[in-house]
C-alpha cells in the first residue's frame, strides 16, 4: 500500500528536521506493514490492521513521538513513555540521526504480533481485549 495523500501532505507541513523524521516513519513503516491502511487520524497519521490502530506519530513539544498503541507489550526499553490508561508506548525523535532502523522494523514486526483491540474500544465502554 501507498502512503496517503494526506499523510503526504501533514509530513510536508512540518519543519525541516520534523518533515525528515515524518518522511523516514512513513516510508519504513509503509515498507514493514504493506498490509496496513495508513491515513491522518484525529489529526495525525495512524497505520491500521483489519481497522485496528497500530502505530502513529504526531508532533508534540516534546519532538515527534512515535507511538504503538499496543506498544507496552513489547517489553522494549527505548519506549519508555507508557500511557497509562491504556496500552500504548512511545518515543520520542529531534532529528531524523536518532531514528534506529533496526529498533523500528523489531517495533513494528512486534506492531503485527501483539495487538489489543482498539478498534472496539467505544463498543467495550473502555475496556481492552487482547487480540493477538
Amino acid at each position: 500500500m501507498e502512503i496517503s495523500a494526506d499523510i503526504i501532505n501533514y509530513n510536508h507541513s512540518q519543519m525541516a528536521d520534523d518533515k525528515a523524521i515524518c518522511e523516514l516513519l512513513a516510508k519504513e513503516i509503509t515498507t514493514q506493514l504493506p498490509e496496513a491502511e495508513n491515513k491522518v487520524w484525529h489529526g495525525h497519521p495512524v497505520w491500521f490492521l483489519d481497522g485496528n490502530p497500530i502505530v502513529g506519530y504526531s508532533k508534540q513539544k516534546k519532538g515527534l513521538r512515535l507511538m504503538f498503541w499496543s506498544g507496552k507489550d513489547f517489553n522494549e526499553p527505548s519506549l519508555n513513555i507508557i500511557g497509562e490508561k491504556f496500552k500504548d508506548a512511545s518515543i520520542f525523535y529531534n532529528s531524523v540521526g536518532e531514528v534506529i532502523i533496526a529498533d523500528l522494523h523489531r517495533w513494528l514486526e512486534k506492531s503485527r504480533d501483539i495487538q489489543w483491540d482498539y478498534k472496539n474500544i467505544v463498543k467495550r465502554k473502555g475496556v481492552l481485549e487482547r487480540l493477538k
